[in-house]
C-alpha cells in the first residue's frame, strides 16, 4: 500500500469527509486528510483496498469504509473522488448507490479524476438540481507529491465553495488554486499535460542524441540543468532515463487517456496540438512494446530502439 511521509498540516476545522477511489493518488490523499484530523469514510470498488487503509490509518481513530458511495457520503460535510475516468466518475456519483443519492443538502463534491470539462458541467448541473455544490480539481505531481502531500490542486468552482474548499485540501496540496467556473480545473490540467508530453519528448531526444556523441551523458544532465534548459522533468527522470528505469508512477496507459482528452478539447476549440498528437501517438508506439504501464518519461525507449517518425 502507498504511505504517506509526515507534514506539518495547516489549521482547518475537522470535517466529516469521504474519500472514493483508493488508488495511487486517492489512498496518500485520503491519508493526509485524516492525518490532519478529518473523520474519513473511504469507498474502493475493491473492498480490501478500503479494508487495507482502515488498517494502516486506525491510530488516527478517524476512518471507516463502506459499502457503496453512497453509504461513504452519508452525513458527509465533503466528498472526494479519484478515480480512472468519465465513465468511471459517473459510475460513483449517479445512480441510488452513487454520491449524490446519499450526500446532504450543501455538501461538497470535490472530483480530483483528470476527466473531460463536459463531465464536470454535467455533473455540476445535476448537483445543481439537489442543492449540492460541485468543484473540478484534477491534481499534478505524481504519486510521490501525493503521498508527501505536496499536489498542485487546479480548481473550478464557485468562489464561496472554493473557499470552503481549500483549507481542507491543503492537507495533501502545496498550492490549491481556482482556476475559474466548474471545468477550469480540468482545462488547466490539460494545458499541464500538453507541457509535460512535449517536454519528456524533447528530454528524451537530447538524452537520446548526447548518448550517440558519446559524451559523459550524466555529467552533460547536470551541467545543463543549471541553465536554461532546467526543468523538473530534467532534475527528477533525466539520470532515471539514462540508467533505463520507469516505474515512478504515472503510466504511459494514463497519460494517453488524459491526452486524449486534451485531443477532444482542441477538437472542440479549434486549439492546433501538432507537437501533443505526434507525442500521443508515439506513447502509443511505447504501449506497443509492452510499456504501457512504463512510467511517462519511457519515451526514449522508442529513440533507443532507433524510432525516428
Amino acid at each position: 500500500m502507498p504511505a504517506i511521509q509526515p507534514k506539518t498540516y495547516e489549521p482547518a476545522t475537522p470535517l466529516a469527509v469521504a474519500f472514493l477511489g483508493l488508488g495511487v493518488m486517492g489512498y496518500p490523499m485520503a491519508g493526509h486528510l485524516a492525518c490532519a484530523g478529518h473523520r474519513v469514510t473511504v469507498y474502493n470498488r475493491t473492498a480490501s483496498k478500503a479494508a487495507a487503509f482502515c488498517e494502516q490509518f486506525q491510530d488516527t481513530g478517524r476512518v471507516a469504509a463502506a459499502a457503496t458511495p453512497a453509504q461513504a457520503a452519508s452525513g458527509a460535510d465533503m466528498v472526494f473522488a479519484c478515480v480512472g475516468n468519465d465513465d468511471d466518475l459517473r459510475q460513483v456519483v449517479l445512480g441510488d448507490a452513487g454520491a449524490f443519492a446519499g450526500m446532504k443538502a450543501g455538501a461538497i463534491f470535490i472530483d480530483h479524476t483528470t476527466a473531460s470539462a463536459q463531465v464536470a458541467r454535467e455533473l455540476d448541473a445535476e448537483a445543481r438540481k439537489r442543492g449540492l455544490h460541485f468543484m473540478d480539481a484534477p491534481v499534478s505531481g505524481g504519486q510521490a507529491g501525493a503521498e508527501k502531500g505536496v499536489l498542485t490542486v487546479m480548481c473550478g468552482g464557485d468562489a464561496a465553495v472554493f473557499t470552503r474548499v481549500q483549507p481542507v485540501a491543503m492537507a495533501y496540496g502545496r498550492a490549491v488554486t481556482r482556476m475559474g467556473e466548474v471545468g477550469a480545473g480540468q482545462l488547466t490540467k490539460m494545458v499541464n499535460q500538453i507541457c509535460l508530453c512535449g517536454v519528456l519528448q524533447s528530454l528524451s531526444e537530447a538524452i537520446a542524441f548526447g548518448e550517440r556523441t558519446g559524451l559523459p551523458i550524466e555529467r552533460v544532465l547536470e551541467v545543463i540543468g543549471k541553465g536554461a534548459a532546467q526543468s523538473w522533468q530534467l532534475d527528477n527522470r533525466g539520470q532515471s532515463m539514462v540508467a533505463g528505469q520507469f516505474n515512478f508512477g504515472f503510466a504511459v496507459d494514463w497519460m494517453r487517456k488524459d491526452l486524449g482528452l486534451v485531443l477532444d478539447e482542441a477538437r472542440r476549440n479549434g486549439a492546433h496540438l501538432p507537437i501533443t498528437a505526434l507525442v500521443d501517438q508515439f506513447y502509443g508506439d511505447v504501449q506497443a512494446m509492452g510499456g504501457g504501464r512504463w512510467d511517462t518519461s519511457s519515451l526514449i525507449k522508442r529513440l533507443r530502439l532507433g524510432k525516428r517518425d
